[in-house]
C-alpha cells in the first residue's frame, strides 16, 4: 500500500500508536518530533537506555540508507515495538548539494570518515566559510529528512519531508538546533531557529515526513487506539 508516495506495511500496524518510541538522544530532534506530534495527542519518547547502546555508524550514501539502517538495528531493543529513526541534513545547491548526509560532521577535516558529530557552531562556520563568496540567489537549499519505521528489525516504512530556504551569511534566532540559526524560511520570513517547536512543526522537513508516519499509522488502523 503507498500513501502518496510513501510504501509500507499495512498489515503489521494494527492501532494507532499513542506513543512512539524514537531512536535518539539528540534533544534537539526529540524536540521536534515532540512539537509536530503535540496537536494529535502523541507522546514522544527515547528508547529506554538509549544511551547505553551500541552506537549505529551511519556509513550510508543517502538518508534513506541510515535512516533505514538505525531503524532496523534499534528497534531490535525494543521488542514487540514500533521504532522511528531519522536521518536528515541540509543540502546546499551552490556547494552540490553539501554537506548532505554529512551535516552533522561537516566541520571535521574529512566528515566521510569522520567517526564522531561536529558541534553545531564549528558546522555552521564550515558553511559559512564555503558560500562566503556566494550572492544571495544562490544561497537556496533545502532541509530533508527521511523517517524509517522498523519493528524487531524489519522496516514497515519510509517516509520523507523537505523544506526549501535560504542560507544567510549570519544567524539569527535561538530556538532550533543545527543549522536552523542559518535556514531562512521565506514563506514566513523567519528563521527555522526562530520557531516555537510548534511553529517549525508545520513547515519544518521534520514535521513534513512526522505527519507522513501519523497518517501511515491511521491507515492501517482506522479509530482502534492502543
Amino acid at each position: 500500500m503507498k500513501i502518496g508516495s510513501v510504501s509500507f506495511v499495512p498489515s503489521v500496524v494494527k492501532f494507532f500508536m499513542r506513543r512512539i518510541l524514537i531512536a535518539t538522544s539528540n534533544p534537539g530532534k526529540l524536540r521536534d518530533f515532540a512539537g509536530a506530534a503535540a496537536a494529535h495527542g502523541v507522546e514522544i519518547a527515547s528508547i529506554p537506555n538509549f544511551s547505553s547502546l551500541p552506537t549505529v555508524v551511519e556509513d550510508g550514501a543517502t538518508f534513506e540508507a541510515n535512516a533505514r539502517k538505525k531503524a532496523g538495528a534499534y528497534s531490535r531493543y525494543a521488542p514487540g515495538e514500533i521504532v522511528l529513526a531519522d536521518d536528515s541534513g541540509l543540502e546546499v545547491d551552490a556547494l552540490g548539494g553539501a554537506p548532505g548526509v554529512h551535516s552533522a560532521r561537516y566541520a571535521a577535516e574529512d566528515p566521510e570518515k569522520a567517526e564522531s558529530n561536529s558541534g553545531d557552531e564549528a558546522n555552521n562556520a564550515r558553511l559559512l566559510h564555503e558560500l562566503k563568496n556566494v550572492p544571495e540567489e544562490k544561497r537556496t537549499g533545502r532541509f530533508v529528512c527521511v523517517i524509517a519505521a522498523a519493528r524487531d528489525g524489519k522496516i514497515l516504512g519510509v517516509f520523507r519531508g523537505t523544506a526549501e530556504g535560504v542560507i544567510l551569511d549570519s544567524p539569527r534566532g535561538s530556538n532550533g538546533f543545527g543549522y536552523d540559526p542559518l535556514f531562512y524560511f521565506p514563506q514566513i520570513g523567519k528563521t527555522f531557529a526562530e520557531l516555537s517547536a510548534q511553529e517549525k512543526a508545520q513547515y519544518s522537513h521534520r514535521g513534513a515526513a512526522f505527519r507522513q508516519v501519523l497518517e501511515w499509522c491511521r491507515a492501517g488502523v482506522g479509530s482502534r487506539i492502543s
